[in-house]
């Protein structure tokens, strides 16, 4: 027995070779690599409790549709074809052009391709007219000899804009916006293409380097780079203006008892619910310390400080303009310029409290939400939003004639639901043209006026002067002459 008990223990103490290593080696103790890694998962767990939970990460922003707000973008749209055209007549000394050379900026007035330029004309019967150049022999009018010109009307708005921009009131309003633009910038400077982008939206004229940058040497000045014009502060710099205070009247407290709030608050227009991590970073991220958009960051600024600074300035933008709007792409040519970030529009959606998104057009439109009731109304009004409303007004009264054309009876109040379609319907096919302003007007890519042009200068493309196309502005020439739409000219009309 002592034998068989001796052989035992060396039996059960001598190690069995596996008859299967990889079975086996989970279950293998590895003493060596447990205790550290508890020890880290320790020194974890304690990091994390004497700091607090860590933030949630933000899911990605929704964007919540505001039917108010929509309704203004459509509105904007709808006009964007007549905008454009008064633009361009009005940058000639004459204000007309004619139709051979008006047809090769199709890509400047958003027309799709294959559309006949002659019906978007006269779709403004109160805003454009069509007329024959009276010339030594008759001739029936046709693409070579009819030009667009501008009505009574329409030349009586400009004449008041640029009266109303040329006064004392609003001019140095004007001014002060373009000051305020290059003081948002490091190098204290911005390129004039850049700013023709924005210049309807402030309210300036397409031809402000030369009426209103002259006038004001005291602020900036006209210097000529590598990269074209542009206008640079004035020497010595002024000082910093203060930020922008709030817009939204005050209104009496929809509260019982007029005491501080014991919980932070979040204003956020009616209707819109966000979620708790998406509320919770809105909260933390007002908590941080004011910004002004006029004062560059250090280059150890966190994030979070450098998209204070960033939504600080796209507010001081977009209360400049006469809308309170403006095209997501035009703040996109200013990134560099202001340090904006390269993802733009998700930081818009990422702050529903100060900006909103609209989806409506061809191109979407961010709008300053602080100055807009529940009902799409402006709270703070510009003194150039009267020329949008002359101008809508215009464009109403072109629809009653149209309708009364059609139907051959007197106009009535309203708007027919046949003319909403079509407006829909140009609306939807517009085409993008992100350059539309800078390139036209800088390069003067059409010439000072028409005659600089030429018979030469080819299509834009090389696909608008086609056969089928000259065939159908031909038929709307014919048509447009049946229904008595030309004039025959007249002694001002200089061909």
């Amino acid at each position: 027995m002592a034998a068989a008990s001796s052989l035992s223990s060396l039996l059960r103490a001598a190690p069995l070779f596996p008859t299967n290593p990889r079975r086996l080696h989970p279950q293998k103790p590895t003493t060596k690599s447990l205790f550290p890694a508890l020890a880290i998962r320790c020194d974890a767990a304690t990091t994390a409790d004497a700091s607090g939970p860590p933030p949630r990460p933000l899911p990605p922003p929704k964007l919540v549709r505001c039917p108010a707000l929509d309704r203004q973008a459509a509105r904007a749209s709808r006009l964007r074809f007549a905008r454009k055209l008064l633009t361009l007549l009005l940058s000639k000394p004459r204000h007309f052009l004619p139709l051979r050379v008006l047809r090769r900026c199709r890509r400047f007035l958003g027309l799709p391709r294959r559309r006949p330029l002659i019906p978007f004309v006269l779709r403004y019967p109160t805003l454009f007219r069509l007329f024959q150049a009276p010339t030594s022999r008759p001739l029936s009018p046709s693409l070579s000899t009819l030009a667009v010109a501008l009505t009574p009307a329409s030349e009586a708005l400009a004449a008041d804009l640029a009266a109303l921009r040329g006064g004392p009131a609003v001019a140095p309003r004007l001014a002060g916006k373009i000051h305020r633009l290059l003081l948002m910038t490091p190098r204290r400077s911005l390129l004039v293409n850049k700013l023709a982008h924005l210049a309807p939206d402030l309210g300036l004229a397409m031809d402000f380097r030369a009426t209103l940058c002259p006038r004001h040497p005291d602020l900036f000045a006209l210097v000529h780079t590598s990269r074209g014009h542009a206008l640079q502060l004035a020497d010595p710099p002024s000082p910093l203006p203060p930020p922008l205070p709030p817009l939204r009247p005050a209104s009496p407290p929809d509260r019982l008892m007029d005491r501080p709030r014991r919980f932070p608050h979040l204003p956020l227009r009616r209707g819109l619910n966000l979620r708790r991590a998406h509320r919770d970073y809105l909260l933390r991220f007002h908590s941080l310390p004011e910004v002004s958009p006029f004062e560059q960051l250090d280059e150890s600024a966190g994030l979070e400080m450098l998209e204070r600074r960033a939504c600080a300035v796209v507010r001081e933008v977009l209360a400049m303009t006469v809308e309170k709007r403006t095209l997501v792409d035009h703040l996109t040519h200013f990134r560099r310029d202001f340090g904006l970030p390269n993802r733009l529009r998700a930081m818009l959606l990422r702050h529903p409290e100060m900006f909103y998104v609209s989806v409506k057009g061809v191109r979407h439109s961010v709008f300053l939400v602080e100055v807009f009731d529940d009902d799409g109304r402006i709270l703070v009004e510009d003194e150039m939003l009267v020329g949008r409303d002359r101008l809508e007004e215009l464009v109403r009264e072109g629809k009653q004639m149209r309708r009364a054309r059609k139907r051959g009876v007197l106009a009535l109040g309203g708007d027919s639901d046949d003319d909403e379609d079509d407006d829909k319907a140009e609306e939807d096919n517009f085409l993008e043209d992100d350059e539309e302003f800078g390139d036209l007007f800088e390069d003067d890519a059409i010439g000072k006026d028409w005659e600089e042009v030429g018979d030469g200068g080819g299509s834009e493309g090389g696909d608008e002067y086609d056969a089928e196309s000259e065939v159908m502005e031909e038929f709307w020439v014919k048509k447009a002459v049946a229904e008595g739409l030309i004039d025959s000219g007249s002694e001002q009309d200089v061909w």
